[in-house]
């Protein structure tokens, strides 16, 4: 018995709109230490200004290639390990559990990305032109 809400021939699209959400989020974090938009990050101040530079600089090139679905599958993969290391650098000292350490955006983003490695861009993207 099949319970499925939504259709099946719709995975591909929604595959494709997972990639392009979570590609603009990433996006807005490389563009808030980058740019300076959007302004007020949490915990901006107390990162070193290199460290800024250089995560902002993986979130902006990333997110803009993870949206429009180029080399998905390998910025996913190369992402997704940044975002382990960031929570492993950045959170887990400050608490073991992910609600008390503000590191749940980071384990989100490391498992979505290593989902989009493995599974593709989905049904839009350049990747498939």
């Amino acid at each position: 018995m099949d319970f499925t809400i939504i259709p099946r021939s719709w995975s591909p699209a929604l595959l494709s709109a997972l990639r392009i959400m979570a590609g603009l989020l990433f996006l807005e974090h490389g563009t808030g230490k980058l740019l300076g938009f959007p302004a007020n990050l949490p915990f901006l101040d107390k990162m070193p200004g290199p460290m800024i530079v250089g995560t902002g600089i993986v979130e902006l090139i990333g997110g803009a290639l993870i949206v429009i679905g180029l080399f998905t599958r390998p910025v996913a993969f190369v992402l997704s390990g940044f975002m382990a290391a960031a929570y492993f650098i950045a959170h887990l000292p400050m608490a073991f559990f992910p609600a008390l350490n503000f590191g749940e955006p980071a384990v989100l983003f490391c498992f979505i990305f290593l989902f989009l490695a493995s599974a593709g861009p989905g049904a839009y993207a350049l990747d498939k032109a």
